[in-house]
């Protein structure tokens, strides 16, 4: 079978090399304005055309990746793509939620979806065979972020305390209930749990404390943490946001309206 030869032009070659040259794995039309030095409609004319021949994907509105030349002629190589959110974000985002349970070893489900927390809005977006899914959170409960070192540079994550919490907060994006009491039982001897108190006071929202203590009953957890986490409560809130909102037991102690059968919670530990 013979190999597809593909031709460039001279405007393409040149933003190719450049990009080479300069190590851009990521970049702006802005950029490649700059260094194609050309117009507004000739820039626009060669991005389209090395994204047809496949050398530059477009990731975000603006935003585009280089492909390197090594990726063959399906263009079958992606960039890391903790990388690459690195670079097209501000420094206020973390990956998070069921990403980062994953990545910390809490849970051994692999998500599609790279779940990343923002403090603005962002429209999600695909990136090679990944979902990006953007979480818009209030400015009080952006906190709990660390940054880790891959090969192919420094990305933020939150940290295992934060993650817990993230998923507390918003089990629909990790899973939902069974994964967060996963995650405290795979974690239950690396978490930091003063810590861990101290986000969810400094965030300020009481679902997360509430289920929080009603999952540390169910694995007989943390009793001492369980006494801390109580406190009077006024009405009450969903166990599980994700699962059918159906009521099949009220807890007053924990302030829960329960709608996850709690043997599910703990039946994968006699697996």
């Amino acid at each position: 079978m013979c190999a597809q030869k593909i031709f460039f032009g001279p405007l393409e070659s040149r933003l190719l090399f450049a990009l080479e040259e300069q190590g851009l794995s990521v970049f702006s039309f802005r950029d490649a304005m700059r260094l194609l030095r050309a117009s507004n409609d000739a820039t626009k004319n060669v991005l389209y055309r090395l994204k047809r021949k496949k050398r530059i994907q477009e990731i975000l509105k603006g935003k585009y990746l280089f492909v390197p030349a090594r990726a063959g002629i399906e263009g079958q190589w992606t960039e890391d793509v903790y990388l690459v959110l690195s670079k097209i974000m501000k420094p206020d985002y973390y990956v998070g939620f069921w990403t980062a349970l994953n990545y910390w070893g809490m849970t051994e489900q692999i998500p599609n979806t790279v779940f990343v927390a923002i403090t603005s809005r962002a429209r999600d977006f695909e990136f090679g065979s990944q979902k990006i899914k953007f979480i818009t959170l209030a400015k009080n409960r952006f906190t709990g972020l660390i940054s880790q070192q891959t090969k192919w540079g420094e990305f933020n994550i939150s940290s295992k305390e934060k993650t817990i919490i993230d998923c507390l907060l918003f089990p629909q994006y990790c899973g939902g209930l069974t994964e967060a009491a996963k995650a405290l039982w795979n974690a239950r001897k690396e978490l930091n749990w003063n810590l861990l108190l101290g986000l969810i006071e400094k965030i300020g929202v009481g679902t997360p404390r509430r289920r929080l203590g009603f999952l540390l009953e169910q694995l007989n957890l943390q009793e001492d943490v369980q006494r801390r986490l109580q406190e009077p409560l006024k009405g009450f809130a969903w166990a599980d946001p994700s699962r059918q909102k159906k009521v099949l037991a009220y807890d007053k102690k924990w302030g829960l309206k329960v709608n996850v059968d709690k043997q599910a919670l703990t039946h994968w530990m006699e697996t």
